[in-house]
């Protein structure tokens, strides 16, 4: 800023701005157009300090002196609220532990190809790759690259090389699973024989009872449709594989998506960490869940309406009332619940969060009651460039992608509802160490936000006690035999620190 030189001169004492007449004076003082020449600075900064300290919101980086004023008198706003710090702990200290058995060390080179056709959105389309992977390795059989189904409910016409890195698809399982972009030519004209539908928790011995003699005659063998149709429990060597094909990052999202949504996460930390909420809010979810959104009576009365004429949508418990399967935990939570949990949490009005997922039923007006407790809420669309998302606002998979990574690296992450997603990033975040999950006790936390009796605090202190721990790993370790073992890499594919491993493969 300019000063003007009338007021420097008021400030500059008068010996300086005389020239004396004694001698003495000439030999120890400057002229005074060299005295001015050399205040003038000094003057300058003691005023824009001044200024500043009775104006703290003032801009002052036209110096790094004043940058470095600026950060003594106001650090940088850390995770020291209350919410961080019960975010930083209880999260277990455990490390990956995917050591093979000596048998499993080698993928096989043979002349058996497997093509798999898989379907649906990003995260179930995730899930059938993976299943994949382990059958092809049961069959010891060629994996060629999945081919994409066009996504029959939203025209998304991605294929896998438009979403994955295949170089590194091939290159992290090419001691499991040889992979090949297409069949060879020897095999192009060779009869491919659709293999019968996989049925629900099928192990490896119907795997290879019902596929070899198929894939051992006519070399090339079709699968379709087997969506978490694979048991749960396998051998601990597969149980290893498939997390190696999600936690080690075979399936890599293409360079420049990984590029775009670190970007998101850069502008989401500006201010310190941040929270991923997955918001299970769509039309979609409220018809299939047979649970109503919070947004009215004429709101509910349309999801009835879709859901009358659509029964088939509800297979689960079809006879329970809305009312009754909220009271069970067996809803997504809507906007107002996620406010009172996350203010039962601890978390702060200033708390920075990121939603993923699609359009919320109802809009903008179903997310009022979060937004208005917690002003700083952002998704894709907010932390955007002007047409940063142009070319992919139509690419749903790939705006999934975006919202996974995203939640990848957020500090915490929360699920409003269960699904493949909140799966996948529980067992992958676990896997990296990336923070803590919080999986709402739904049942019990209903019940809390419906007793009218408790005072703030009662309800705060009775919201953390029941999501004291992130997962509940003692229920999991009890019965190793239903682990999921991608939501729970635990104990599979790791242990604690200082241990090499937790399972042995022979087991």
């Amino acid at each position: 800023p300019h000063l003007h030189l009338q007021h420097t001169e008021a400030l500059i004492p008068q010996p300086f701005l005389r020239s004396p007449g004694a001698s003495i004076y000439k030999l120890l003082l400057p002229s005074p157009l060299r005295a001015g020449r050399c205040l003038l600075p000094f003057l300058a900064f003691w005023a824009l300090l001044s200024i500043s300290q009775l104006h703290p919101s003032l801009p002052i980086s036209c110096s790094p002196h004043f940058h470095h004023v600026r950060l003594n008198w106001r650090p940088r706003r850390g995770p020291v609220d209350e919410f961080w710090k019960w975010a930083q702990s209880e999260v277990p200290q455990l490390v990956p532990c995917t050591n093979y058995s000596e048998p499993h060390r080698h993928a096989s080179n043979s002349e058996k190809y497997m093509l798999v056709v898989v379907s649906g959105g990003l995260n179930q389309q995730r899930n059938q790759i993976i299943d994949a992977v382990v059958v092809a390795r049961i069959l010891e059989a060629v994996l060629v690259v999945p081919v994409f189904q066009v996504n029959q409910v939203w025209g998304d016409d991605s294929e896998f090389g438009d979403i994955f890195d295949v170089v590194h698809f091939k290159k992290t399982l090419k001691d499991d699973v040889v992979v090949v972009s297409s069949l060879p030519a020897t095999h192009i004209r060779k009869r491919r024989v659709r293999a019968p539908l996989i049925p629900f928790n099928a192990d490896e011995d119907w795997i290879r009872s019902n596929y070899s003699s198929k894939l051992d005659r006519d070399t090339v063998l079709l699968l379709r449709a087997f969506d978490s149709r694979l048991a749960k429990h396998l051998s601990v060597d597969l149980q290893k594989l498939r997390c190696k094909v999600v936690a080690f990052e075979a399936l890599r999202f293409k360079p420049w998506i990984e590029s775009l949504a670190n970007s998101f996460v850069e502008r989401m930390e500006e201010e310190g960490p941040f929270l991923a909420l997955h918001l299970r809010l769509e039309k979609d979810v409220w018809v299939r869940t047979g649970c109503h959104s919070g947004l009215g009576i004429v709101a509910d009365l349309a999801i009835d309406r879709i859901r009358s004429s659509k029964p088939h949508l509800l297979t689960s418990r079809s006879k329970l009332t809305a009312q009754e399967r909220s009271q069970a935990g067996l809803c997504p939570l809507n906007a107002n619940e996620i406010s009172r949990l996350l203010k039962g949490l601890g978390a702060s009005r200033n708390i920075r969060i990121y939603w993923a997922g699609g359009e919320p039923f109802g809009g903008v007006k179903s997310l009022q009651p979060l937004k208005s407790q917690f002003p700083n809420l952002f998704n894709k669309w907010d932390l955007a460039k002007p047409r940063e998302l142009d070319g992919i606002k139509d690419k749903p998979s790939i705006m999934a992608a975006l919202d996974y990574i995203v939640c990848l690296r957020s500090r915490v992450f929360l699920a409003s509802h269960g699904g493949n997603m909140a799966r996948s990033l529980h067992g992958h975040r676990t896997f990296i160490g990336s923070g803590k999950n919080i999986k709402p006790k739904k049942k019990l936390l209903v019940q809390l936000l419906l007793n009218g009796s408790l005072t703030d605090a009662e309800m705060r202190n009775r919201i953390q006690h029941i999501h004291r721990e992130s997962t509940d790993l003692s229920s999991v370790m009890k019965n190793q035999s239903k682990i999921d073992v991608i939501a729970f890499p635990t104990p599979y594919c790791m242990c604690s620190r200082g241990r090499s491993s937790n399972v042995s493969a022979s087991n």
